[in-house]
């Protein structure tokens, strides 16, 4: 297995009103730098961070903070019934880590997310990106197709069996855990030719499957509550998110269509799009450094 820069620090905080949760991160780079909130996807983890990120951070003096949704590694399980209450979470966790600003994150799964923390922590976030990112699927702003429009199709039913199908893949992760190199390969062999290229690199398979092994090892129950919040109307404009944001989608995406990301940039007040030529749903996290940079010289901007 090829190595791969660890996680400078990890942790729990408490959080929730009666702090009676938590919220498991990993964070890398520079302690006390400017910080980046890295949101993981659906599935995905607090190590979901690409390897060139990492090497980023440390070179350019930059703090990236993965955090893990609840029901992944160690976060406690529960089910938010809004994006605002994970941005109460976010905050709780930026107050403990010190982080007066930040600029976010978000691939696929985690881009409402990185979008709710524009909208609800205004004072707070500088800037965004969104690496392939889910949009919505109900409400005005809303988007048919692909698969996040049958995540919405079949929310009800992953509502009612949500715990006992989490209880079930984290047995069987635990079970196909010798295996996951394998795995891995053949999801990549099932995959479009821009992820396939991107998971046969070792560095990038080595951090999926420590982030898999990692994010599962206790629970994995946080995919399922992902679909049953973004089935929802969501409970923000996305005309109301007065930040920069940088999309970044694969035309050849075959998880979240290509159309997907341009509508919701066209509905962004401060929106750009960077169209990833034969990539896939992974494609952003090939252009890692690239984003990183972006994100941060928003800072530098009026």
């Amino acid at each position: 297995m090829t190595d791969i820069t660890s996680p400078r620090l990890e942790g729990k905080v408490l959080v929730g009103p009666e702090r009676d949760r938590v919220l498991s991160f990993s964070e890398f780079g520079v302690p006390h730098a400017r910080p980046v909130v890295w949101l993981h996807g659906t599935p995905g983890s607090r190590r979901q961070v690409p390897v060139e990120a990492r090497e980023f951070a440390a070179r350019e003096n930059v703090r990236i903070i993965g955090i893990d949704r609840p029901g992944i590694g160690s976060s406690t399980a529960h089910v938010y019934t809004s994006f605002h209450e994970f941005t109460d979470d976010l905050a709780v966790v930026a107050d403990n880590l010190g982080l007066d600003e930040m600029s976010v994150v978000g691939l696929s799964g985690g881009g409402p997310y990185t979008l709710a923390a524009a909208r609800y922590l205004p004072d707070r976030v500088r800037s965004c990106a969104v690496l392939g990112g889910v949009a919505p699927t109900r409400g005005e702003d809303a988007v048919d197709g692909g698969l996040v429009g049958f995540g919405a199709m079949v929310a009800p039913l992953v509502s009612l069996g949500r715990v006992p199908i989490g209880i079930a893949l984290t047995s069987l992760v635990r079970v196909v855990k010798p295996f996951a190199s394998q795995i891995i390969d053949a999801y990549g062999f099932l995959s479009p030719e821009g992820d396939r290229n991107l998971l046969a690199r070792p560095e990038f398979k080595a951090m999926f499957i420590d982030d898999l092994l990692n994010g599962s090892r206790k629970q994995f129950s946080a995919p399922f509550s992902d679909i049953m919040l973004f089935s929802k109307e969501w409970d923000f404009r996305l005309a109301d998110v007065d930040k920069p944001v940088h999309w970044y989608h694969g035309d050849a995406d075959h998880i979240v269509p290509e159309t997907h990301g341009e509508h919701c940039v066209r509905m962004l007040p401060r929106a750009d799009m960077t169209l990833l030529h034969g990539e896939s749903h992974l494609g952003g996290m090939g252009v890692a450094e690239e984003i990183l940079a972006r994100v941060l010289a928003d800072w530098d901007r009026p």
